[in-house]
């Protein structure tokens, strides 16, 4: 059990059957009443996002979140394969339970994959990842000054955009956390 007191971003909890990250709090001492914590928590198992206040003090369960490093192997139907780089074992990964990973999910990547006594509630990518450009326009020869750009398919299949210099068969770094392009590799 933990109390209001233990809070911290990024921590795990059960409230009402349901497993929450700490997005972020806030101690609050009205001048009148007693003292609460506001707080936004984020569902691990649907993504939605809820503002919850707390008496100070409160206590609650922390849930037990267990991150293992894995490496994609292939697609399997509608199931991603995944194994675990330290005992081998497979883990087979529903895809509408990593949608928004999937763009830039690449065969033999390494995730961390979360489990919440062997449930899985999804994947995090490394930061960046290198991919090809498979197709993008031409640029248009001396428009560097505008500054502009235009959108490029990678190999995944997700289209990013990307400064006019970059041509197909480039390769990329892109940031997966928000889908934007960081540099040519």
């Amino acid at each position: 059990m933990i109390s209001t007191a233990d809070f911290k971003n990024g921590l795990t909890i059960e409230v009402d059957h349901a497993i929450w990250r700490i997005v972020e709090f806030q101690h609050v001492k009205p001048g009148k009443g007693g003292a609460f914590v506001r707080s936004k928590l984020k569902n691990l198992r649907t993504g939605a996002v809820q503002d919850k206040t707390f008496r100070a003090g409160a206590k609650m369960e922390q849930a037990p979140i267990e991150k293992s490093t894995m490496q994609y192997l292939y697609e399997d139907g509608d199931n991603y394969v995944f194994m675990n780089t330290d005992t081998y074992e497979q883990l087979e990964i529903p895809g509408d339970h990593i949608q928004s990973e999937l763009k830039f999910l690449k065969e033999n990547m390494e995730v961390q994959v979360t489990l919440y006594n062997g449930e899985v509630l999804g994947i995090e990518l490394p930061n960046t990842v290198t991919l090809d450009v498979t197709d993008t326009e031409p640029g248009i020869k001396g428009d560097t000054a505008s500054g502009g750009s235009k959108p490029a398919t990678l190999e995944t299949g997700a289209i990013i955009q990307v400064p006019f210099f970059v041509k197909a068969g480039d390769k990329l770094i892109v940031n997966t956390v928000d889908s934007t392009y960081v540099s040519r590799a």
